[in-house]
């Protein structure tokens, strides 16, 4: 039966469960830890330098640097509630979590990811206003609507994943206490339940629509307009240079979307990857964004491109 799991012998709920890290890769851990402790290292780094940037310098507070301080602070937020516990599982051996901490893991993880879909939401709505109202841009993105917009990213964030922990909680039998990832997922959990699990099931399919889907949606709808506006322009100069703005949320977009889109369609085409591989690409989602992020702003917007060079000179000097 479909939503069921079904056991022939159960234990109670655990005190304890034992994370695998990557299951089938256990000899491969030490290998592992160098990058995910290399994506850490870079991530922290590179998040704190554009929010203290972005905070020292006055100029920059403006909604778009404004949002990307915010984009920052979740990476930040992300990398930390992730990549420590798996060092620990990879160095130490610590696969150990009890069963109050697996619960807070599935609620602050996936939390952060879906305030990280709203803010480039919010930043694909920035560039919309940029280019169709430019004259309008400060009035209608003015501080007390970012104010708005990111309560409103963490409302619905909390609104949609404090379901999670409770939902689990209720889940009395489970076949195992080795959770087969490297991290306390809520399907993870719940596959290892024993009974029906069909409303665990829909549920962690409503948190999809209902967070990353709604944003990839109207992320696509943006920047159709934005693209309906920019032909518009009679210029081929002020065409590239509108479209040039839009460039590097275009790369995180792409960055932070693909590899949950390529996992939906996988398994959408009855393709079914490999246990490791798997967890491999849903780690992507949680630590690659963070890491890369920083960068590509870095690189593609002038103003944090001419600080990143003002403090490296500094510390050549």
């Amino acid at each position: 039966m479909v939503g069921t799991s079904s056991c022939n012998s159960s234990i109670p709920q655990p005190l304890i469960f034992v994370l695998a890290g990557i299951p089938g890769l256990e000899e491969s851990h030490g290998l592992f830890s160098v990058p995910f402790f290399l994506v850490f290292v870079i991530a922290v780094i590179g998040n704190a330098t554009i929010i203290c940037i972005i905070w020292v310098e006055k100029s920059l507070h403006e909604p778009m640097f404004l949002l990307l301080a915010m984009l920052s602070v979740v990476d930040l937020s992300l990398v930390s509630v992730t990549v420590p516990r798996m060092l620990g599982i990879f160095w130490m051996n610590a696969k150990e979590i009890s069963f109050n901490a697996c619960l807070t893991q599935m609620f602050f993880i996936p939390l952060f990811y879906v305030m990280e879909s709203g803010i480039l939401l919010a930043m694909a709505f920035d560039r919309f206003v940029a280019i169709w109202h430019p004259l309008r841009y400060t009035t209608i993105l003015a501080h007390d609507m970012l104010v708005k917009m990111a309560l409103s990213v963490l409302a619905r964030a909390v609104t949609v994943l404090i379901p999670a922990p409770i939902l689990a909680k209720r889940l009395e039998s489970f076949q195992t206490y080795n959770i087969a990832y490297s991290y306390c997922a809520y399907m993870a959990v719940v596959q290892i339940a024993c009974g029906d699990i069909s409303e665990h099931i829909i549920y962690g399919l409503m948190v999809i629509v209902a967070s990353v889907g709604f944003d990839l949606f109207f992320i696509m709808l943006s920047y159709g307009l934005i693209l309906q506006a920019v032909f518009q322009i009679p210029s081929w100069e002020a065409r590239g240079k509108a479209l040039s703005t839009c460039a590097s949320h275009l790369c995180v977009i792409g960055l932070f979307y693909s590899p949950v889109v390529f996992s939906v369609l996988a398994q959408s085409l009855g393709y079914h990857m490999a246990p490791h591989l798997q967890i491999i690409i849903d780690n992507l989602y949680f630590l690659v964004p963070p890491m890369i992020n920083p960068l590509i702003y870095g690189v593609r917007t002038k103003q944090m491109r001419e600080w990143v060079l003002r403090i490296l000179y500094c510390h050549g000097d």
